[in-house]
């Protein structure tokens, strides 16, 4: 599209200001292409993309592959509902099930929806199988955790944003420290506990990665109390942390894995549950669904995804180029630097306050310099490149993010 007088950044913006709801803080760049690794705005300037639109453009943004199955698939057969089959459905949860190794899947459209089938899951297994008395079942998250906005779930949060002024809260949870196994070992000490929800590495708080050893020790908990493993791998799977799950660094088989963003390269909204017969086949015809949930479209793409980053090793790349990237990043001669932290390609820093300058500040000075990453919790930067970066650009970029933190010396 040619860039008229109406489409500079400032117009663009400004519609965005006037007529949408004001529920996000975004940086002040108006995106209109991206190809792998880069993203450029209305006037033309490219960028590091260091978001990867939270995780879920792994496979780098519009993928070739990735985009022509989902042109193909576009032509033929969008969407039935789960009123019919299709004849894309099937094959996907074969390839998917297999892939990671469980009886069976649930397809739904976005993270949050996600968690809220594993937290329905969770609860009728605890009925029909455990024998917890109706209503009466909880669930142990962790604090500092982010398992998406629906109302259900912010009754999880311990973030004041996400859950003032969305009262009454949905009960049956029970909050605990991340990283604490004592504090988890008591928890299960209470029969109606059902699961134990948890990221493996908590994102949104900052990319805080827990002790060596503490998924597999929680995990081994949970099964000594017949209590659910349940791993929100939303933002960490799909070899974000250089491993295909970010459960495999400990060899940690979750009773349920929850799937999102990265599942559909960006492409479209696509997540999944996946867990064993014993789990899935509590919920009944009627009791969950999703008139989106597993179209072909989704399907389509959702297969053509997952093989993309086994076909391109890009659990492999993640690993490496998460090496380099904390290497390098620890290099860098400034006080405003506090800690380096991070696993495969999720990584962040956290930021001193300098001057009067905070993380808002430095992500704006990147974005001067081309590279773009988002503050979380106002002390945080996260770093999430595209998984198919190569070690040039990552030299490339770490030497731009040097120069934006270095300007405020």
């Amino acid at each position: 599209m040619e860039l008229t007088e109406k489409m500079t950044s400032a117009y663009l913006m400004g519609l965005e200001e006037k007529y949408g709801a004001h529920n996000y803080h975004p940086l002040p760049v108006v995106l209109s292409r991206g190809e792998g690794v880069y993203l450029w705005d209305v006037e033309g300037k490219r960028y590091y993309d260091f978001l990867s639109a939270y995780s879920a453009v792994n496979q780098g943004h519009c993928h070739p592959r990735i985009i022509q199955a989902l042109i193909d698939q576009a032509k033929t057969l969008t969407l039935t509902s789960r009123a019919f089959y299709n004849d894309s459905l099937g094959p996907y949860e074969k390839y998917i099930t297999e892939f990671f190794g469980y009886d069976k899947m649930l397809p739904m459209n976005t993270g949050a929806e996600g968690v809220e089938t594993a937290l329905k899951l969770c609860r009728k297994w605890a009925y029909h199988v455990k024998g917890i008395q109706e209503s009466k079942a909880k669930v142990i998250v962790c604090e500092g955790n982010f398992h998406g906005r629906t109302i259900t779930v912010i009754s999880a949060s311990t973030d004041p944003d996400a859950r003032e002024g969305f009262g009454p809260y949905t009960p049956g949870f029970v909050v605990i420290p991340y990283n604490n196994i004592p504090a988890l070992e008591k928890a299960l000490e209470d029969p109606d506990v059902a699961g134990f929800l948890v990221e493996p590495i908590q994102g949104e708080a900052g990319v805080f990665v827990p002790d060596e050893g503490y998924l597999s020790s929680a995990c081994r908990l949970c099964q000594s109390k017949n209590v659910l493993f349940i791993a929100d791998e939303v933002q960490t799977g799909l070899a974000r942390t250089g491993r295909m799950l970010a459960c495999d660094h400990e060899d940690v088989r979750p009773d349920m894995i929850i799937l999102g963003k990265a599942l559909s390269g960006g492409a479209y909204p696509i997540s999944a549950v996946l867990a064993d017969d014993e789990v899935m086949l509590t919920i009944k015809p009627g009791q969950h669904g999703s008139t989106f949930g597993g179209n072909p479209l989704a399907a389509k793409v959702a297969v053509t995804s997952l093989q993309v980053l086994r076909d391109e090793n890009l659990a492999e790349n993640a690993q490496q180029m998460g090496q380099l990237f904390r290497s390098e990043m620890k290099k860098i001669p400034s006080d405003m630097i506090e800690l380096v932290r991070g696993k495969g390609l999720l990584n962040a820093i956290v930021i001193k306050p300098k001057n009067g300058k905070e993380a808002w500040d430095v992500c704006l000075k990147m974005a001067e310099n081309g590279v773009l990453a988002k503050p979380t919790h106002q002390h945080i930067i996260r770093f999430a490149p595209p998984l198919v970066i190569t070690q040039e650009q990552i030299l490339d970029a770490v030497q731009r993010i040097r120069e934006s933190i270095l300007s405020f010396a």
